[in-house]
């Protein structure tokens, strides 16, 4: 058997299991994850049940429940994401400029290449940066009714 047809298929077996098999697999587990989060926390009230009647099962269940994330929190979370972006892609135009200057000549080749790679980088960062000033700006009072409502439950 030749062997360049042996590592041909290879290679598309293993394109078909990280294109297919993959993305099924993790929403399974992700499905999976929740079944059994949602498992553990209605044998919690059932044992809450029976050990005290009188138990008040919604003020269980929303203590049981995972806490939102703030505004801020997503909001902060949006300016990380957008300065990891930028900052990715300023520096492989930086690199590429250090290169140049010291290699001597423009490498064109090399110039398109990496602009694959920092141009989508660029522009989702400065996206995220964008998303999260103006989301700053709008959502102000929400967030400071929020504060005031986390201040007044503790």
């Amino acid at each position: 058997m030749n062997y360049v047809v042996l590592m041909e298929s290879i290679v598309k077996i293993i394109a078909i299991i990280c294109g297919i098999g993959l993305p099924i697999l993790i929403v399974w587990l992700d499905n999976r994850k929740i079944i059994n989060e949602t498992n553990q926390r209605t044998q919690i009230v059932l044992a809450a049940i029976e050990k005290n009647s009188e138990t008040d099962v919604e003020d269980l269940l929303k203590k049981m429940t995972p806490q939102k994330k703030l505004l801020k929190e997503k909001l902060l979370t949006k300016l990380l994401w957008g300065s990891i972006f930028t900052i990715f892609g300023l520096a492989i135009y930086i690199a590429v400029l250090i290169y140049n200057i010291f290699v001597g000549g423009f490498d064109r080749d090399m110039f398109i290449g990496l602009s694959f790679a920092a141009v989508p980088s660029l522009g989702i960062g400065l996206a995220f940066l964008i998303n999260y000033l103006v989301g700053r700006k709008v959502l102000k009072k929400e967030m400071e009714a929020e504060q005031a409502k986390l201040l007044e439950q503790s």
